[in-house]
This record gives C-alpha cells, structure tokens and sequence, in this order.
C-alpha cells in the first residue's frame, strides 16, 4: 500500500466519520437540517476521495471513463448541499446565486449521462502514468466536451456565492465565520480551477478536489461543533439557572408547570409533586393532575384551559386542589399557549400559586363586613327613625308658624290695619278743617295723611303675605294673585310667567311653592328695595323649576345663612323632595331656585 493510498483513504474515513457523527445528531434532533446537510456534504467528499483515489490507480480507459461520469454525482451533492448550509446556516449569500448553482449544476449532471464518456471529454484516448513524489498516478488524455463550459461556469458561480456570502458575514461583524467558512469557499473554488486546465491538456497532473472539499466540510464542522459546544454550555447554565428557578419558585410557594400538547405529558415542579402525591419521576399525564382538581372546579378549569389553547387567550383560573393528604387548598394558575409557525398550539407554559391564606383572610374579611352591614343597618334605621322624628317635629314648628302668622295676620288687617284707616280718616278731617284759616298745619296734616295710607297699604300687605298659602288652589292663579298684589299694594312691577294651564303637582306641593314664592317677594319688597319682580314656572318630565328673581340691592349670599327666611324656604322644598338655591349679589339683585322632583312622566318643556 503506497503513500497515497493512506493519505486519500484517510481523507475519505474522516469525512465518513464527520458524516456518521452528525447523522446521529440529525436523527435526535430532525428539525436541525443544518446537521443533514453538513453529513450530506462530508458523505459527497469522502465518495470524492475514493473516486480520485481510484481514478489515480486507474490503468484502462474504460475504467476511468466509468470514474470521471460518476464522480458528478458526488461533486453535485456536496455544491447544492454546501450552498444550501450557507444560506440556511450562516444566512449569508443571494438566494438568486443559491437557485442558478442549483439549476446549472443539476443541468450539468443530467448533461454529464447523456453524452457517450462524461460532459468533460467528449473521448479519452489514453491513461498516461504520472509520478507524483515516488509514486505513479494515472492522468488522462483525450479530447475535451465543449458542453463542459457549463460546469466551469458553476464554479464561477459558487466563487461568486463565496465572495457575496464572505462580504455579508463581515459587514454583519461576524469576522470568525467570514474567516473560517468563507476563506475555505474561496479556496476550495481557486483550487477547482485546475480542473479544467487538466481537461483541456494546459496541466498534466491528477484531480485534487477531495482535499479542497474536505478544507470546505472542515470549516463547516468547526462551525458546527463550536455550535455544540456552545450549546453544551448553554445547557449547564440553563439547569443552573433552572436550579436557582426552582429554588425561588420553592421560596416563594409557586409552582411551574409545562404542558407538552403534542406529547400529551406535564412538567410540573418537584415541590408540586409532593403536594398532589405524584411521583416524584416518570410522566404524568392531563388526567392525572386532573384528578387532583376539586370535582366542583374541574369543568371550569378545563374550559378555561380549551379557550387558552383554542384561542390564545390567557389562561387564569382560581380552582380547589386535594392534596395528597386529604386537605384541600385554593391555587390560582395563569399561563399561555405557544403556538408553531404554522398557528398550531405546542405547549401550554405557566405558574401555580398557593392562595388559601388569602382567601381565609378574604372569608374573614367578609365576616366582617357582613359584620358592618348589619351594624350600619340598625344604625340606620335608629338615624331613620331620628330623622322622621325630627322632620314630624319641624313640621309642628312650622304649623305652629304658620298659625302665629296667621293670627298676626289677622291682627294686623283688624286691628293695625283698622286703626291706621281711622287715624288717616282723622288727620283728613283735621286737613279739611285747617284748610282755610292755617294752611301750614293742613299741609302737615295732609302728609299724615299720606304716611297714614302707606302705613296702612304696608300693613294689609303683610297680613296677606303672613296669612299662608293654605288651599291655593291652583298655583299659577295663585301666583298670579301675589303678582297683582305687589303691583297694586307696593307700586312693584311683578310678572308671572308658566308652561301649561294645570301643573302636575298635589294640594301639599302647591302650597309650599306657594310660601316659598311668598317669603322670595316679600324680601325683594322688604330688604330688596326692588322695582321689578319676575316669577318662573316651568316643568319638564323630571322635574319642576319654581324660579323668582328681582333687581334689588341683593345681599351676599351664604350656602351656610343662619337668615330665619332662607331656612324657612330650603326647609319647605325639603319637605317636598326638592332643593332651594340662592344666588344673590350687590350689583345684580337676588335669584331664588327651587326645584322639585316630578313622579309621573310629562310632556318636555324647556326649563329657562
């Protein structure tokens, strides 16, 4: 056996061995194809290898006309295969370059069987012996294929691939991969140039492609195993990282779980194990952990988990568990289905929590304020019975008002009031009696008469004013009636105006509206020293908008007044459900609110 022998035999062993190893790898792992494509590679460069080794040892014509077809089809797999890891591999290279290699090289080796000897020689007419460093090697002579510029063309291609794969790994910073993968693709192709130099009779040498291909599948392999190194790596820092995982996991009471959808198997931490009783290795499978649910809850689990996996919603559910030793525990669980790039459901991924202590607390907190409700209940039925008490009392107040206001009412018109008429009457008939002989004391006589009149006008306005609103009857005629009032008696223009000829509102509500009104005008005349008084009534389907403003000198308004009047009206819309609101100032007079709630549903008016 000669030097040669074991140099390419060996080159062809490390290559299947590469192939083997990564095969292995590819079967444990098939969604890698970077490892097929690479064992595909170094299996096509050690059949190169024995391919060149035996057309060296070639003597006939035949037999190396035989060997130069045939070696086509190793030299077609390993350039789509390299071509193929590159771009799937290190993402590097045009996809247009990848497919024209691709489409010329199937083309030369569909060409290569259909000519007579190989797309290379057209005919070999003789094997010429060639020393080579103590050794004769066979070279072939014969007439070369025009058809085989087809494949130098391929070879410029795949320098060109190279070159571009070599340019994007180094703009990318990548300078390791540029250096190692693409230096070797560079090399390998001008090492190839030979080839057609020895077909068309330039060179007189043997091929030597097999070592070039092998520099290539050696680049690929240290990519690959520096890969798994890292990988390997990454590995023991993840079951660190896992161990420190499940330590906090541990410390915190939580517990992870992962649901391998495809596989039909749970992953769930040791420390879960224990609790539900389950083994603390082996499989364990839906229906096992299911098993552990509480009967009440394990149809609402499982519908959340369907709409999780279905759906991709998130999953999160509060549920009852049974541990192994018979107690039960309240878990709250949350997760999230991971889906292929096709949108189908893999694994479903998260955490447990232990929250019984939580919802003991919430039991008892909602004791308590179970607790509280029914203490604020008889509360508020003592304040309730406070309240009716009260209001029954500042009803009799106010009844016991109005009768005093009524008797003094009474007292002013009969008594006052007549008194007032009889001394005017007097100081006329003293006017008329002075007249002639003392016109200076008629004149002084005349001005009590006057002032007597007033007083007397004054008096009959505040009986009326003070006599109440009992039976009003219908409020706008009332209203109206107070207006003509005022205009007569105080030399006041008043003004009513209201929606609608009747007024949804009872006897009961009428008269408080009614006082509320009288009190408003009997401070704007009073206090208010106003010329002019206008009274709003309007309603709409909700409520009633009792509304009186005047131009007088106003006050400044207190939502807090101790004023007996202002209380006295806010109380009476109280009585009746309603609100009373006053907005007065110096400059713009006095406005006095009153609004009151309406049961039935009426015809909308606009409210001013």
């Amino acid at each position: 056996m000669n030097w040669i022998t074991v140099v390419w035999s060996m080159n062809a062993g490390a290559c299947l061995t590469l192939a083997a190893f990564y095969v292995a790898v590819w079967c444990k792992q098939r969604e890698q194809w970077m490892y097929l494509l690479f064992s595909s590679s170094a299996l096509a460069a050690a059949a190169i290898s024995a391919f060149e080794l035996e057309m060296m040892n070639a003597r006939a014509v035949d037999e190396y006309q035989l060997l130069v077809r045939w070696v086509h089809v190793p030299v077609y797999v390993l350039i789509v295969a390299f071509v193929a890891f590159v771009r799937r591999y290190v993402h590097a290279g045009r996809a247009w370059l990848a497919w024209s290699i691709y489409g010329l090289r199937t083309l030369v080796l569909i060409l290569n069987f259909i000519f007579p000897v190989s797309i290379n020689f057209r005919e070999i007419t003789s094997v010429q012996p060639f020393p080579l460093l103590g050794q004769l090697v066979s070279v072939p002579v014969g007439v070369p294929n025009s058809w085989g510029f087809l494949s130098h063309v391929s070879l410029l291609l795949l320098l060109i691939f190279s070159v571009d794969a070599t340019i994007t790994l180094l703009r990318r910073g990548d300078r390791r991969r540029a250096w190692v993968v693409g230096s070797s693709m560079i090399f390998a192709v001008i090492f190839a140039v030979h080839v057609p130099l020895v077909i068309w009779g330039v060179l007189e040498i043997p091929f030597f492609l097999a070592f070039a291909y092998t520099a290539i599948v050696a680049a690929m392999g240290y990519e690959l195993s520096t890969d798994m190194a890292r990988a390997a790596r990454l590995a023991r820092e993840l079951e660190i990282s896992e161990n420190r995982l499940l330590l906090a996991a541990d410390s915190a009471n939580l517990g992870l779980w992962e649901w391998d959808l495809n596989a039909g198997e749970i992953w769930v931490t040791p420390n879960r194990r224990v609790q539900f009783g389950l083994p603390a290795t082996g499989k364990i499978r839906f229906e096992d952990l299911m098993s552990r649910w509480h009967p009440d809850d394990r149809d609402g689990v499982r519908q959340a988990l369907k709409e999780a996996i279905e759906h991709g919603k998130e999953y999160r559910r509060e549920f009852r568990t049974l541990l192994a030793d018979g107690s039960v525990r309240w878990t709250v669980a949350r997760g999230r289905a991971h889906f292929d790039e096709r949108g189908r459901p893999q694994r479903l991924l998260g955490v447990s929590l232990d929250i019984t202590a939580r919802k003991e607390a919430e039991a008892i907190a909602q004791q308590q304020r179970d607790e509280l409700e029914q203490l604020r209940q008889q509360r508020t039925a003592l304040l309730e019975q406070e309240v009716v008490g009260r209001a029954r009392l500042e009803r009799e107040v106010i009844d016991i008002c109005a009768r005093e206001q009524r008797r003094i009412a009474y007292d002013l018109h009969d008594g006052v009031g007549q008194q007032l008429v009889g001394i005017a009457l007097s100081a006329k008939l003293l006017e008329e009696q002075l007249r002639a002989d003392r016109p200076a004391e008629a004149d002084k006589a005349s001005a009590i008469v006057q002032l007597a009149n007033q007083a007397a006008r004054q008096a009959r306005l505040t009986a009326r004013t003070l006599e109440g609103a009992d039976g009003v009857g219908d409020l706008k005629a009332a209203l109206e009636s107070l207006a003509a009032s005022v205009n007569r008696d105080c030399s006041i223009k008043a003004t009513v105006e209201a929606d609608g000829s009747s007024l949804p509102i009872s006897p009961p509500v009428a008269a408080q509206l009614y006082r509320i009104a009288q009190e408003a005008v009997h401070n704007a005349v009073e206090h208010g020293a106003a010329h002019e008084v206008q009274i709003n009534l309007a309603f709409n389907h909700e409520v009633m908008l009792l509304r009186i403003q005047d131009d007088g000198t106003g006050f400044e308004a207190n939502p807090n007044s101790d004023g007996m009047g202002l209380r006295i009206m806010r109380y009476r819309a109280q009585c009746i459900g309603g609100s009373c609101e006053v907005q007065s100032s110096r400059a713009k007079g006095t406005i006095v609110s009153c609004r009151v709630p309406l049961q039935a549903q009426l015809p909308v008016s606009a409210l001013p």
